[in-house]
């Protein structure tokens, strides 16, 4: 009984939320991938087993391989503008400028917008209408005599423009990260490189970066899942266009308007799989880590 007083308490206290992950989450990965291996075409079909031939044979669509492409497309960009962008931030609020604290605000505050407005907003701005018709930076192009773009309607480029409202949303988070890093690392070390002769560029270079290597591996996890399952986003801004496509909107338009599941189940245990390999090293790396330490 004294045992049980010391394990007992926080067992009742964490077992529903236990059993609501075990239920509607796990529980629905299950379901999702079993039914990712019928043949569940259509609403009102039976759905016989047929091991992995949906995920052999989804290879074989056009509009899969495009929306994979533009999810690679996108998450290059994505990832390394924000992971740029947020350092370079970072890196000036380190340096201790004046109104830190209002700048900080500043950055952060695309954070707390969902990423339906954002893709709202950023579907005026990057308007492809020219000339008379331009709007947003378009027009502001206009005026400073700059080219106009196509933006997200762009064959080539496409993607890329889709990327901006991401980096813009996501980059204060990832300041916030590599600020907090900055801020780790002891002045001790700093004033030791300086000593032995070191340049303020080298101090950074051969001190205070590579103490950041797990800030970066955790920023990179974070905007690598992101990308890999941004849905909303792109909705927002372009609809459920071709140009556009990406593996979870090729999923909602299977789903509810193809009305075809078994499709819809595949695509999302690809980007399921897909995430997974972004994030369980992570936690194994995470785990061994705080047993070492």
């Amino acid at each position: 009984m004294r045992r049980a007083r010391t394990w007992l308490p926080g067992l009742l206290l964490v077992t529903p939320s236990i059993i609501l992950i075990g239920v509607f989450v796990y529980g629905l990965l299950g379901w999702n991938f079993q039914l990712a291996m019928t043949d569940k075409h259509s609403q009102v079909a039976e759905g016989e087993f047929v091991g992995l031939k949906n995920f052999v044979d989804i290879w074989d669509q056009p509009r899969w391989h495009l929306s994979v492409n533009h999810t690679i497309q996108f998450t290059i960009v994505f990832v390394l503008g924000a992971l740029l962008l947020g350092w370079l931030l970072a890196f000036l609020m380190e340096k201790g400028i004046r109104g830190e604290g209002t700048f900080r605000a500043i950055y952060l505050f695309p954070m707390a917008i969902s990423f339906v407005a954002t893709g709202i907003v950023w579907r005026w701005l990057m308007n492809s209408g020219t000339g008379e018709r331009a709007v947003g930076l378009n027009r502001l192009f206009g005026y400073l005599g700059l080219p106009e773009w196509q933006w997200f309607r762009d064959q080539d480029w496409g993607m890329a423009a889709m990327a901006l409202p991401a980096i813009w949303q996501m980059s204060g988070y990832i300041m916030a990260l590599f600020l907090a890093g900055f801020r780790g690392v002891p002045e001790e070390l700093r004033e030791a490189a300086r000593v032995d002769g070191c340049t303020e560029w080298g101090v950074y270079r051969h001190v205070v970066l590579p103490l950041l290597r797990p800030v970066l591996l955790s920023a990179l996890i974070i905007l690598g899942h992101i990308s890999l399952k941004v849905f909303d986003l792109i909705v927002a801004v372009s609809g459920k266009q071709i140009i556009t496509d990406v593996p979870a909107v090729f999923m909602w338009v299977a789903v509810f308007d193809s009305h075809d599941p078994a499709k819809g189940a595949t695509i999302a245990a690809y980007i399921v799989v897909s995430v997974a390999i972004f994030v369980i090293p992570y936690l194994i790396w995470s785990v061994r880590k705080e047993r070492t330490s």
